[in-house]
C-alpha cells in the first residue's frame, strides 16, 4: 500500500497523483507521453565508490512522498513498472535490466522517470535512451555535487562515481553539469571533464542575479541536441534540507528561487524525454526530508 493519500472525491478535480497510477507489467500498455515508473533499488555502486550504503531503500519512500500530491493536468497519467533490484551484487546486470526496460518505455513514446539508488542509475538510464534512440544527439543534464567521471577501479568494476566517464567511452559526450562543488572534484576529475568536453556550472554560479547566464548555457545545450535526460543527484543540496543522502555537501544549494526558475526551464523543453532522482539515503534522512525534496522535484515535471 505504497500509493495512497487523501482521498477528496472521484471527479478528477480532486485528484492526487495516486489516483492516477497503475501499477503495470506490460510494456504494450504504454501510450504516448504517460509518465512510466521504474525504481532502481541499487547502490551497489555507491558500495564500490566508498559511499554510505542506503539509497536502494529510497524508490518506495519517494513514492510514498509523491502519492498526495494535486494532478493539475488532465491527461496526467502514471504507470509503475516495480522496482529493479542488485541482491546478488551484479550491477552490471541490474543496469542492463533498467536500460532494456527504457528502451522499451522510450520506443512507446512514453516519458521515462526513475528513482535510485545511487547514482550509478546514470549509465543504465543514459543506455536506455540510446538503445531506443542510437541515431539521436542525446543530450544530459546533470544537477550534481560531482562529476562522476572517475574510471573504473580495478577490481572494483564501475560504480556510482563512473557513469559519465563510462558514457564518453562510448562517443562524444554532450552534457551539462550544474552544482558542481570545487571541494568535492580532485584537479584530476576537473582535468577529466576538460579533457572529455563535460561543460559544466559551479555552485557558486547559481544565484539569482546569473540566472541569464546560466539559462543561456542550458539552451546552449538544448540547441545543440535532439533530446534531453535529466539526473539530479540529492547530493547537490545543502544537508539542511537534504541530509539522507550518500554524501552529505554542509556547502550545497538550496531549492531556493534561483534554482526553481532554471529547473523549471529545463522542464519545460519538449526534448526532455527522461528524468531521474539518485542518492536518497532513507538511513540517513531526517523526518523524510530528502524524500521529500525529491518527490517534489519529481512532481515539478508532473505540472509541466
Amino acid at each position: 500500500m505504497i500509493w495512497q493519500g487523501r482521498f477528496d472525491g472521484e471527479e478528477p478535480l480532486f485528484h492526487r497523483v495516486f489516483q492516477r497510477v497503475k501499477e503495470e507489467t506490460n510494456y504494450d500498455h504504454i501510450s504516448t507521453n504517460d509518465f512510466v515508473l521504474h525504481g532502481f533499488a541499487v547502490d551497489e555502486g555507491v558500495k564500490r565508490n566508498k559511499g554510505r550504503v542506503g539509497a536502494k531503500d529510497a524508490p518506495d519512500i519517494i513514492r510514498k512522498n509523491m502519492s498526495n500530491f494535486p494532478v493539475v493536468l488532465p491527461d496526467f497519467s502514471l504507470l509503475d513498472f516495480g522496482n529493479i533490484t542488485c541482491d546478488d551484487q551484479n550491477l552490471e546486470s541490474a543496469q542492463s535490466i533498467l536500460a532494456e526496460n527504457v528502451s522499451k518505455v522510450l520506443t512507446k513514446g512514453g516519458k521515462s522517470l526513475v528513482l535510485g539508488g545511487g547514482h550509478e542509475v546514470t549509465f543504465a538510464h543514459y543506455s536506455g535512451i540510446r538503445k531506443a534512440f542510437p541515431d539521436k544527439k542525446i543530450g544530459i543534464i546533470n544537477i550534481d555535487a560531482h562529476f562522476d567521471n572517475r574510471q573504473p577501479e580495478n577490481g572494483v568494476g564501475p560504480s556510482s562515481g563512473t557513469g559519465f566517464w563510462q558514457i564518453a567511452q562510448e562517443g562524444k559526450i554532450h552534457s551539462l553539469h550544474i552544482g558542481i562543488q570545487r571541494n568535492s572534484n580532485t584537479l584530476k576529475l576537473f582535468d577529466t571533464a576538460h579533457q572529455l568536453g563535460m561543460k559544466y556550472i559551479l555552485a557558486d554560479e547559481l544565484f539569482f542575479e546569473n540566472l541569464p547566464s546560466i539559462y543561456q548555457r542550458i539552451d546552449d545545450l538544448l540547441n545543440e541536441v535532439d533530446i534531453i535526460y535529466l539526473t539530479i543527484c540529492m547530493d547537490v543540496f545543502n544537508a539542511s534540507i537534504a541530509p539522507g543522502v550518500s554524501a552529505a555537501a554542509y556547502n550545497g544549494i538550496f531549492a531556493d528561487a534561483a534554482f526553481m526558475h532554471f529547473y523549471r526551464h529545463i522542464l519545460k523543453s519538449q526534448k526532455l524525454i527522461a528524468l531521474d532522482v539518485a542518492e536518497v539515503n532513507p538511513s540517513y534522512d531526517i523526518q523524510d526530508r530528502t524524500a521529500r525534496l525529491a518527490a517534489c522535484l519529481v512532481n515539478e515535471w508532473f505540472m509541466i
